[in-house]
């Protein structure tokens, strides 16, 4: 028995979501959860599939990045969780993955528009992308670095309201105040990718959805009259 088997338990279920519900194969992302009362969080292995991941598996390591409980190495995503962490403080998992539609936009360094009430249902704004890393960026601590494109991005947005982001040729990145709500933004962004890039296919020039359904549909889902789902 360890200390973190719950912790362990719970991000091993987070990550098994990720396939179950179609945003990765084979070993194409990672989840994780931070206990920030001790200081720790818990992540995937690197590298191993999914087909084959265990509980036990799961790796424990503190906000430095150094292991503190497991026999794996940690994802080589790790440096980059860490780093929204430290800087996301009201933040409990974050979620990375190699999803197409959302690798995609990354891939073409775009900002995916809101385009409609469903995008506008989770987000007031586009979902931002990244600035490209710098080739002094990639020869230094590339993990690291990835973290802060993503705080740099964020230093005009609210990562408690924009829960997700595209580095740019990278892919996606999503996070939530659990585990599981960063599991579900991972999938939202790949859904709200999908969406615009079907709807630029069937209108080349389509505008973007005009301001006040944009509000009205963020605003009745998350702002102080809200009335969207149920209460108490």
């Amino acid at each position: 028995m360890s200390q973190f088997d719950d912790l362990k338990e719970r991000v091993y279920q987070a990550n098994m979501e990720l396939p179950r519900l179609g945003v990765v194969i084979h070993n194409f992302g990672n989840v994780s959860a931070v206990d920030r009362q001790r200081g720790i969080f818990a992540i995937k292995p690197s590298g191993v599939l999914y087909s084959v991941l265990k509980p036990q598996d799961i790796v424990i390591v503190d906000l430095e990045c150094r292991v503190v409980e497991g026999t794996m190495n940690p994802s080589s995503d790790t440096k980059t969780h860490a780093v929204l962490y430290r800087h996301f403080p009201n933040i409990g998992g974050v979620v990375h993955t190699h999803s197409p539609f959302a690798v995609a936009w990354a891939q073409a360094q775009r900002p995916i528009p809101v385009y409609g009430t469903t995008h506008a249902d989770h987000l007031h704004v586009d979902i931002p992308v990244t600035k490209m890393m710098s080739d002094e960026a990639i020869q230094g601590d590339y993990e690291v670095e990835t973290g802060m494109q993503i705080v740099r991005r964020f230093a005009d947005l609210s990562p408690d309201e924009v829960q997700m982001v595209l580095v740019a040729g990278h892919g996606p990145f999503a996070w939530g105040t659990t585990p599981e709500k960063a599991v579900y933004h991972a999938v939202i962004v790949e859904e709200l990718a999908k969406m615009a890039l079907y709807t630029e296919q069937v209108r080349g020039d389509v505008p973007r959805l005009k301001e006040s359904l944009i509000q009205k549909h963020y605003l009745r889902k998350h702002g102080p009259g809200a009335y969207y789902g149920q209460r108490g």
